[in-house]
């Protein structure tokens, strides 16, 4: 999911889109598509729609599809704006301005197929089975989240696991631009 506005990283976000903003000097979205890839997840349909076109122009003649959310009407949209571009579940979901421990994409995948449920959730971390995708068109809103499919799902007795994983890194606030890229100042 590449779409969102990136509201709490104004006015960064005026300009770039959050996925374009660097962690260890590269965009994150880069780096989350890497380990995707290395997870062996495949093949990646990004979301976009806040400044889209410049993460686009980022990922010309990388082997990933794109689907348009003309509105950020939340996390559920999004996915479900990846399924009609043509996605089909099971798939794992991600927010692309996320980076994740090493090895833990695939520790999730590990453990939400060894349980055998529907869905597992280590949010901004999903992995959806059909049985658990059909929810994403039935939440009040906007906006449509993910959380709260999941939590329908559950009621309707769609088992799903929880993942605990390590704290990954992200960019929520401009703060964190500085801090993921220049380790060498103190952090205040």
């Amino acid at each position: 999911m590449a779409a969102g506005e990136g509201r709490r990283m104004r006015p960064l976000s005026e300009h770039w889109p959050k996925p374009l903003l660097p962690i260890d000097g590269k965009p994150v979205i880069v780096s989350v598509l890497r380990q995707l890839e290395e997870a062996g997840l495949g093949p990646n349909t990004v979301v976009v729609g806040h400044l889209g076109d410049q993460i686009r122009r980022l990922l010309d003649g990388l082997d990933v599809r794109f689907a348009d959310q003309p509105e950020p009407l939340g996390s559920a949209d999004a996915v479900r704006c990846a399924v009609q571009a043509g996605a089909t579940a099971p798939f794992v979901v991600t927010a692309a301005d996320t980076l994740y421990v090493e090895g833990d994409l695939r520790r999730f995948v590990e453990a939400w197929e060894q349980s055998g449920a529907e869905g597992a959730q280590a949010p901004p971390l999903w992995g959806l089975g059909p049985r658990l995708a059909a929810f994403l068109d039935d939440l009040s809103g906007p906006p449509f989240e993910l959380l709260e499919a999941f939590r329908r799902a559950a009621e309707q007795g769609v088992q799903v696991v929880p993942v605990e994983l390590a704290r990954g890194r992200d960019l929520t606030d401009p703060a964190d631009v500085v801090r993921h890229n220049f380790v060498y100042l103190e952090d205040r």
